[in-house]
């Protein structure tokens, strides 16, 4: 850890460190930082479990580069980095570091919220909101997830996940309606559409299914299977396009049931 803090002071060393290293600031390296984790949880949820001390890495370091810039401009170091973080594991976990019972993972959650909204208080924020400390940055979909468990912490939920895709449906249906209409027709689409999105988003919750990564594995399947139609027209010197949209189907039926092309010559 201390060589590699080193290597970061060199990078961001004035006169012999990395231009492009030094011309970093704590708001430039934000994407990076994002990258850098989208990274990690890729490579587990491929299982390229070779690669993620690497990947782990790579985001271990976006938090050296932030406290060297911090570091900097005198506001605080890595160490009291690892300081805080050190005190709010142990002041989270009283079952742990003090005397108090484990109990179950729902009284251990209430302790957990009580202990985030003491520190709140503690550093002068007004905000008692059970949605407090939600970040507006956080990816819609886990943000959704986060925002209904945060309510449901309030009793403001349903109890089974019955009632929640009836909730799924009557947001779909008025989407429908939503079709049909012309003026402010732009408007009220988004605005019902992001009601679709946020209704399943609960009832992901209900599922006990975290829909970031159920969409990303979609989104892997669809990529794989996309490619396999473009291998099947490849074979047959074609190119995707609209003309091609019959084959296409049928090669995309068969890449989803597992069916290679050549199964059927």
């Amino acid at each position: 850890m201390e060589e590699l803090l080193a290597v970061m002071a060199q990078l961001r060393d004035p006169v012999s460190g990395c231009p492009w290293d030094r011309r970093q600031t704590l708001r430039s390296i934000v994407p990076h930082m994002l990258e850098e984790a989208y990274e990690v949880a890729d490579v587990i949820e491929r299982g390229a479990l070779e690669s993620l001390p690497d990947e782990l890495g790579d985001l271990v370091f976006q938090v050296v580069f932030y406290a060297r810039i911090a570091e900097e401009e005198q506001r605080f170091d890595f160490d009291e980095v690892a300081r805080r973080m050190v005190a709010k594991l142990v002041r989270r976990h009283p079952h742990v570091f003090g005397d108090e019972a484990a109990g179950s993972d729902e009284q251990r959650a209430h302790t957990w919220e009580s202990i985030k909204a003491q520190e709140r208080r503690e550093r002068g924020d007004s905000d008692t909101s059970l949605l407090a400390d939600i970040p507006r940055a956080m990816p819609a979909l886990t943000r959704a997830v986060k925002l209904g468990r945060r309510a449901a912490r309030g009793g403001f939920d349903w109890d089974h996940p019955a009632p929640v895709w009836d909730k799924v449906v009557e947001e779909l249906d008025e989407l429908r309606e939503a079709l049909g209409e012309t003026a402010g027709a732009r408007r009220r689409m988004h605005e019902e559409l992001g009601d679709v999105l946020l209704s399943v988003a609960s009832l992901a919750r209900h599922l006990d299914v975290e829909p970031e990564s159920a969409l990303r594995d979609a989104c892997r399947r669809f990529e794989d299977r996309f490619r396999a139609v473009e291998a099947g027209l490849a074979e047959r010197g074609l190119q995707p396009g609209r003309e091609q949209r019959d084959l296409m189907e049928e090669l995309w039926s068969r890449a989803k049931t597992g069916g290679s092309d050549g199964d059927r010559q």
